[in-house]
């Protein structure tokens, strides 16, 4: 089975969404998956341009040369994608959309009636499969995620793909003060159980979810740990 992963913080594998996607993909890698991890942040990957040369001139292949080569056709080939994102201002960073969009390319230019909805169907060569989404969020609460997952049903609809489960952390600045309490221990096992089960079983268990999106402090100590965190860079 193959898997692709798109980390989209620019503190790579530092950043607090990679607390949560780097034990999920360790349990991918123990269930003998062939995964590819990129990160965002090492690519060259410029805004779609809407020329659909993709569609006309070149079937399945963009026209503008940047490291978007790369990606389409680990894309074409994935039966899991992985979009791992920070949350900023109520949805995913810049980059990871500017990838999203590009990935117009694996479409026909032809419109189709799916479940009475009008949609491209996907080239011949792109493989059918599951998406998941990893994210992290500063704010407290889980509804802070709700707009990234109306977003990423829709994005699964359009491509024809199964939307398996997101792995979601709010508040995410308290894991850096209780890093070696046992609750992150828990967090870190529930992930990386979560992607041993993708990959044997084809779906991931709200008991995982919810593990990994526990409450960890309350709210008012929280703020707290967030206000004081600013006054020590101020």
């Amino acid at each position: 089975m193959k898997v692709i992963a798109i980390n989209s913080s620019p503190r790579k594998n530092k950043g607090l969404t990679a607390n949560i996607l780097r034990p999920f993909l360790e349990g991918i890698r123990e269930s003998k998956a062939d995964l590819d991890l990129f990160y965002t942040k090492d690519l060259t990957i410029n805004f779609c341009r809407s020329c659909y040369q993709c569609w006309t001139t070149t079937p399945g292949k963009c026209s503008q040369k940047d490291d978007m080569a790369i990606l389409l056709p680990k894309f074409r080939e994935a039966d899991i994608w992985i979009f791992a994102s920070p949350i900023y201002c109520d949805g995913i960073n810049g980059s990871m959309k500017t990838v999203i969009d590009r990935l117009i390319a694996l479409m026909k230019p032809v419109t189709e009636l799916r479940a009475g909805r009008c949609r491209h169907p996907l080239r011949e060569d792109v493989k059918r499969g599951k998406i998941v989404f990893v994210s992290s969020a500063a704010w407290w609460k889980m509804e802070n995620f709700d707009p990234m997952i109306t977003y990423f049903k829709a994005f699964c609809n359009n491509f024809d793909r199964e939307f398996v489960g997101a792995l979601l952390r709010p508040h995410s600045v308290a894991l850096v003060p209780l890093r070696k309490e046992k609750v992150i221990d828990d967090i870190n096992a529930a992930a990386q159980k979560a992607g041993n089960q993708i990959i044997k079983q084809g779906k991931i268990s709200q008991q995982y979810l919810s593990t990994i999106s526990q409450e960890l402090m309350p709210q008012e100590v929280y703020i707290d740990v967030l206000n004081k965190g600013w006054e020590t860079k101020s």
